[in-house]
């Protein structure tokens, strides 16, 4: 009765989600931070004018949206908490800032990057050779990988958790294949600089897309929006989830040529023509005209983590140095699993991977000042 297909999915597992008792919950990367009044505002206040939009299909293209990320963007030059607050503006800071004006044109909005990077996926990626990616890297990638039959060339990391970016060259290049990961990467949170893209991309196979996931990218990276230019193979996948704090959102989006935009959503007007609801699109178009708060939110976002990684260097844990909004750690001495058991009984929740190369090392999310201070409490005895 099952299709023959079925048996190659291996689903994703997110960071769990008990229902049992209260926890500060620090596993699943989500912000600490509320988002904009204004988004609360404008949801409100577009269901008590206009209802009759509930009951009306939305704007299959997103058009307002796509012109208020656009916006975003080039307010910030794709890297929030850099970027320098005056009253109600925001400007970029100077190493950020984008060389070209970023078009609606330029971008595709979807559910999640989750479901942008499915629909990237299906339209970029072929089953007749292998996707280069790293060994550890955001684990929805094989899941979609084994979704669309695509097989994976998966890449060691180098000693120091950085990506080996040499070897994922290598390869590509031997099997003429495309290339994927997270810049900043998870769950290890180093980043790669636009200039180390850069040259990955000029080594890489031209006739091939090349993939840069920017989930992380607004809490201390690099954006390769300015890549663009560049390399008309470039396709670049961000989210609402983290810096802008709409993961209960569900909204996504790549930046990248028309072209290649326009190949996204053929795919999506294949599968599902009105896939961003009207609520959602309101919330992103408020969010995204309120750069300045989120902007805010990024700067408390790092000082948190800069003196979270400072506390645990201190108490004698390996700590790469995060361009997220999380820090991979562990503790010689230490079991991984023991220790997030440990801190969960305090109530609090971290991320434990069993995966075998990293199932000694945490991934805890950075929460609150309060959340924070409470997770070093219960550290102390780790």
């Amino acid at each position: 009765m099952i299709a023959q297909r079925m048996k190659n999915l291996h689903p994703y597992v997110p960071g769990e989600q008990p229902k049992d008792r209260e926890y500060i919950k620090l596993n699943a990367n989500e912000n600490p931070y509320p988002p904009s009044p204004r988004v609360a505002d404008a949801i409100s206040s577009a269901v008590k004018s206009h209802p009759e939009k509930l009951g009306l299909y939305p704007d299959p293209d997103s058009s307002e949206l796509k012109a208020a990320i656009a916006g975003m963007l080039n307010a910030t030059g794709g890297v929030l908490c850099r970027a320098a607050v005056n009253g109600n503006s925001v400007e970029p800071c100077e190493k950020d800032k984008i060389p070209f004006t970023v078009t609606p044109d330029m971008i595709y909005c979807g559910n999640g990057s989750d479901e942008v990077l499915s629909f990237v996926f299906y339209a970029f990626f072929d089953g007749d050779r292998p996707l280069v990616l790293p060994e550890h890297t955001y684990s929805f990638y094989p899941v979609y990988a084994g979704f669309y039959q695509i097989p994976l060339d998966k890449i060691s990391l180098n000693s120091d958790w950085s990506l080996d970016t040499d070897k994922m060259l290598e390869h590509a290049n031997k099997t003429d294949s495309s290339i994927i990961f997270a810049n900043p990467n998870a769950p290890t949170s180093i980043g790669l600089s636009r200039d180390e893209i850069r040259k990955i991309i000029s080594a890489a196979p031209k006739d091939r897309i090349f993939v840069v996931d920017e989930a992380y990218v607004d809490f201390g990276g690099e954006s390769s929006i300015p890549l663009i230019a560049e390399f008309d193979n470039l396709v670049i996948v961000r989210t609402f989830s983290k810096s802008l704090c709409g993961a209960g959102q569900r909204l996504g989006y790549i930046v990248a040529s028309p072209e290649l935009v326009n190949y996204v959503t053929t795919v999506k007007n294949s599968l599902n023509h009105f896939p961003i609801d009207f609520l959602a699109q309101t919330a992103g178009i408020a969010a995204c005209k309120d750069a300045a708060y989120y902007v805010e939110c990024a700067k408390k976002v790092v000082d948190e983590r800069e003196s979270f990684i400072c506390f645990l260097r201190d108490k004698g844990w390996f700590v790469p140095q995060s361009q997220t909004n999380f820090v991979f750690a562990k503790k010689d001495g230490v079991q991984g699993e023991k220790a997030y058991r440990a801190i969960k009984e305090q109530g609090i929740l971290v991320r434990h991977f069993a995966t075998p190369g990293i199932e000694q090392f945490l991934r805890i999310t950075i929460g609150t000042h309060e959340q924070m201070v409470a997770l070093k409490k219960v550290m102390e005895s780790i």
